[in-house]
């Protein structure tokens, strides 16, 4: 399993800052991911962070990533109210979110009409042989009631 492998890459392209999180249980393994997969010069610009979606959220600056990347965490239902409030906490609305995940079942089509309520949602790529969709997401203007 390669547990943050995305945002591994990231230091090597020139990323200057990048968090790199999961669930508490994951987070060793992804340490050493982490430690074992980045250059010893690179390591600075990595943080391994634990985040619960929609727990703990003041530990990140509201609005505070350019780039918000998820990769196959669209899937348990109960999860999907807590997951958008993560994502409309973590970005800005000119931070780019991109999701890429299978459509299993019809609740992951449900998680894609949640997301286009608050963000501009396209996908932006497909893959058939594997059945992944890449989805650009970025936040709306916040709505201002007269």
């Amino acid at each position: 399993m390669w547990a943050g492998l995305i945002t591994i890459y990231l230091p090597s392209k020139g990323a200057k800052k990048v968090t790199i999180t999961d669930r508490e249980p994951a987070l060793g393994f992804l340490a050493a991911n982490v430690k074992e997969n980045i250059p010893p010069d690179q390591l600075g610009a990595v943080e391994v962070s634990e985040l619960t979606w929609g727990q703990g959220l003041e530990r990140y600056p509201t609005g505070g990533f350019d780039i918000v990347l998820g990769a196959d965490i669209v899937y348990l239902e109960d999860t999907f109210p807590s997951l958008l409030q993560t994502m409309e906490h973590l970005s800005s609305e000119s931070s780019v979110v991109l999701l890429a995940c299978k459509i299993r079942y019809e609740r992951d089509t449900n998680f894609l009409s949640m997301l286009k309520q608050r963000f501009t949602v396209h996908e932006v790529h497909y893959d058939k042989e594997r059945d992944i969709h890449i989805y650009k997401a970025v936040k709306l203007p916040a709505r201002r009631d007269l």
